[in-house]
């Protein structure tokens, strides 16, 4: 959007002059019109009294500027996203007013109509910098300040923020006030309200420092699914765990965690009042790896509290830090304080398996990323930020041992309360608690990128024994670094049983070839396993035995995570060509018989539907597509009644069917006509089938209005736009692009469903007609959309399916001629153009 970018160095001169203060906030939602009353009151000092600032507003209208007792003439100083302040006293009063502008994009301050009983809930966004979309504020994290909030709304509502909520003074007809408390010193993109008739479920949690008070919030319409003793049973176990590991007590008054509509992350670390992603409160049956990743996502916010909330960066370019380490130690906790005893496996099975892929993309970048402006942050939530990080601080917790880590972590904590900190910071306190030197540590792994591959090279004696073992490293030629690990090696044999470990060695590699006398003389396992126990961020790579012995006994390894790796080790084997594409889908549908592991199953289901789609040889692709949709049919017929399995098994068979065959076993399924023992069709199942059925032709418009009116919710709605898009019809594609780019009161739920249905496999020809017509919108969408849904249009709208040389053609003459189009955007294209590349390579390995 123009005028809403900020650099680095304009909010560095900013903080140079500025200290803010406070910022008292009076906020009217009683209207239904589509702006809401704002009225800020911010206090700050400055060091050099004459100066001239700006403070950050995005609003539909400025009513009143007024400094230091001075009015100033909206029109001229407020330009859409700034206003500017002249002529600064040494204290300063600033007040605005405005007519902010309600959202429907999951930014700023959202609302959001309920379908089934008109209901309107509110809550606000505004990470990266979208506190400014609800008040008048100096953006940018290291200006913290105190908020006093006091909002007005209706008086049925709930209405929730930071401090604790205070008791409602009716103020008219149906209206009521409420005044909340000032909140500690923070920055303005963890403050927060959520406002509406929200069904709460209120509790406490047990802290050092006494009770807590805590609660759970969602819809009213959605008040029958939420299970609100587990959410606060594993909040309950993260404040046992974080307040033990941190050695200090949970920094805030309060507790609150709500699920709310059209979410566009995860959640939201918003101090004490964390939003989440509604999709978490299930109304259906959903996959264990589904369960256990809203686990994993309620502990990583609440590690926020602490690291992020309480400490925070002083720019975006430690934006890395504050997720890698909630990333790392949520999963810490998992592991260690809940019953999700193997969340190092989903770690490797899925974050680590992201990592790989960001970190392998033209665009990679050092974990300690250039952020010029916050164009960069915004592209910049990617897996590098979140997973590489988390890998390598996994990797220097092994480094430096985990004592030492966390005894740093809590110096850290006491030493910087409610203040900002950079990396060096943390450095420090490692440093001082471990007695290494860091620095070297912190060159190699945070200020490059790329991932490099560790082979073992073996010489085998004749009585089967080795004779010599290495490590080698190789690193990508764009990214020549090579790093040092501690690295563990684990030997497994085939016994009654399944694979077990018989030795196990950790070792520390560095350089091109690294010898491993430990294992000289060592029987010659089954199956060689380097990176056992998950240590190094690396890319790894089976001798030719363990290869054999992966294709023939994957399913006898009997723990997970080695099991996890194996399987990590095949699909980085088959995206970079080392073996064909058919291949792993064969491994993929022999291995998903036994796979018990839920997030694996996932995993490993994704792999093959991408592996079908884009890897094979086209001459192959229908061949892949039968065997895919027939192999998960046939499995889901196998599996035990009432599994995990078999619901995930069931879903993929569904998303693979092509044939008439196939898509009449779907629609039985749907109908009601075929029941297979243990599956219930619910809701949610039922629209996956019948998204099935409308994408393969079997089923149109009319079977969709039938499931929308039997399921007449937000949900539904999305799942019926979904529908709607993967029509396959000319005039269902038409539709679909122009709500996509010409309807203005699309809320992002509705476009981020449109595009996900708009290109289906077996739609090719359907698709290639809008290839030019992506290319032109590209800079207009990101020139007039926000952030959050350009990136939606961008990158869900190219066109992969038609992976060809001629997309990479018409790809790089796009990048060639809009050589002025901002980094963020050319990145992201640059990103997808990577993907049909990759996909090319392994079509042709796929034929040879």
């Amino acid at each position: 959007m123009p005028g809403m970018n900020l650099t680095r160095d304009e909010a560095s001169a900013r903080a140079d002059v500025l200290s803010t203060e406070s910022y008292s906030i009076d906020l009217d939602v009683t209207g239904s019109g589509p702006t809401f009353r704002s009225s800020t009151t911010a206090r700050f000092r400055c060091s050099a009294p004459g100066t001239s600032t700006f403070v950050d507003l995005v609003a539909d209208s400025v009513e009143l500027v007024e400094l230091n007792g001075t009015a100033l003439d909206p029109a001229t100083v407020f330009d859409g996203t700034r206003i500017a302040l002249d002529g600064l006293a040494a204290e300063n009063e600033l007040r605005v007013v405005a007519n902010c502008t309600y959202m429907r994009t999951g930014e700023g301050l959202h609302r959001f109509v309920d379908p089934v009983d008109g209901e309107t809930y509110l809550y606000s966004q505004f990470e990266v910098a979208d506190s400014r979309r609800m008040f008048a504020v100096f953006e940018q994290p290291d200006l913290k300040a105190t908020f006093t909030l006091t909002v007005t709304a209706p008086a049925h509502w709930q209405v929730v923020s930071v401090s604790a909520t205070p008791e409602s003074e009716p103020t008219g007809d149906g209206v009521a006030t409420w005044r909340f408390a000032p909140t500690p010193r923070l920055s303005s993109y963890v403050t927060a309200l959520v406002a509406g008739p929200y069904a709460v479920v209120r509790s406490s949690l047990t802290s050092r420092k006494g009770s807590v008070p805590a609660a759970v919030f969602c819809r009213r319409t959605l008040a029958e699914h939420l299970d609100a003793d587990e959410i606060l049973l594993l909040t309950q176990q993260g404040f046992d765990f974080y307040e033990e590991a941190f050695d200090l007590a949970y920094p805030f008054e309060k507790y609150d965690q709500l699920f709310v509509p059209e979410f566009n992350a995860g959640a939201m670390e918003n101090v004490g009042c964390v939003t989440i992603l509604e999709d978490y409160v299930f109304r259906s049956r959903v996959s264990e790896a589904a369960v256990e990743r809203r686990a994993i996502t309620v502990l990583h916010e609440l590690a926020h509290m602490w690291f992020g909330d309480l400490v925070t960066m002083k720019w975006w370019n430690d934006l890395w830090l504050n997720e890698s380490f909630a990333e790392f130690v949520s999963h810490v906790a998992a592991a260690e304080a809940t019953k999700y005893t193997e969340a190092w496996t989903t770690f490797a099975t899925t974050e680590k398996t992201w990592a790989y892929r960001q970190d392998q993309l033209p665009s990679t970048h050092p974990i300690v990323a250039e952020i010029n402006d916050l164009e960069d942050v915004e592209v910049n939530f990617d897996g590098i930020t979140y997973a590489k990080g988390a890998s390598v601080l996994k990797q220097l917790v092994a480094y430096v041992g985990r004592d030492a880590f966390f005894a740093g972590i809590r110096t850290y904590f006491a030493k910087h309360a409610y203040a900002n900190t950079t990396l060096g910071d943390l450095l420090v306190e490692l440093e001082r608690s471990s007695g290494r030197d860091l620095s070297a540590w912190s060159g190699t792994w945070l200020e490059t990128a790329g991932v490099n591959t560790l082979r073992p090279s073996i010489e085998v004696a004749g009585e089967g024994t080795y004779s010599r073992f290495a490590v080698l490293q190789e690193a990508p030629a764009e990214w020549p670094t090579l790093r040092p690990y501690r690295l563990g090696i684990g030997l497994y044999d085939l016994a009654e049983g399944g694979l077990a470990r018989r030795r196990y060695v950790e070792v520390d590699v560095d350089g091109p070839s690294t010898e491993v006398p430990e294992l000289v003389g060592e029987r010659q396992p089954d199956l060689l396993l380097l990176n056992d126990d998950d240590l190094a961020f690396a890319k790894i790579r089976l001798d030719e035995r363990s290869v054999a012995t992966l294709v023939s006994s994957l399913a006898q390894v009997r723990d997970s995570l080695p099991r996890a790796l194996c399987w990590g080790a095949a699909w980085d084997m088959c995206r970079d060509t080392e073996i064909r594409a058919r291949d792993y889908l064969a491994l993929a549908l022999e291995g998903a018989q036994t796979e018990d592991d839920s997030a694996m199953l996932r995993s490993v289901l994704r792999q093959a539907e991408v592996v079908s789609r884009l890897y094979v040889d086209p001459a192959f692709k229908e061949q892949a597509a039968d065997q895919l949709a027939s192999g998960t049919r046939s499995l889901a017929e196998a599996a035990q009644p009432g599994s995990d399995a078999q619901l995930q098994l069931v879903r993929a068979f569904a998303a693979a069917a092509r044939s008439e065959e196939q898509l009449e076993v779907v629609h039985a399924l749907y109908t009601g006509e075929l029941a297979w023992e243990g599956l219930e069709v619910d809701t949610d199942l039922r629209w996956d089938l019948l998204h099935a059925l409308v994408a393969g032709g079997r089923l149109g418009d009319e079977a969709v209005e039938a499931e929308l009116e039997r399921d007449k919710t937000a949900t539904g709605e999305r799942h019926a736009a979904a529908a709607r898009a993967a029509r396959p019809t000319a005039e269902a594609k038409a539709s679909a692009w122009k709500a996509i780019f010409e309807d203005a009161d699309l809320p992002n739920s509705l476009l981020v469903a449109t595009v996900g249905g708009f290109a289906q496999a077996g739609q090719e020809q359907l698709v290639a007609p809008y290839v030019e017509r992506y290319f032109e919108a590209l800079e207009p969408t990101w020139a007039s959309r926000t952030n959050e849904t350009a990136q939606t249009i961008v990158v869900g709208l190219y066109p992969t399916l038609l992976a060809s040389e001629e997309l990479l053609a018409r790809t790089d003459r796009w990048l060639a001629e809009a050589g002025s189009a901002p980094a963020s955007l050319r990145r992201l294209v640059l990103e997808s153009r990577d993907g049909v590349a990759r996909a090319l390579r392994a079509q042709a390995r796929d034929r040879g």
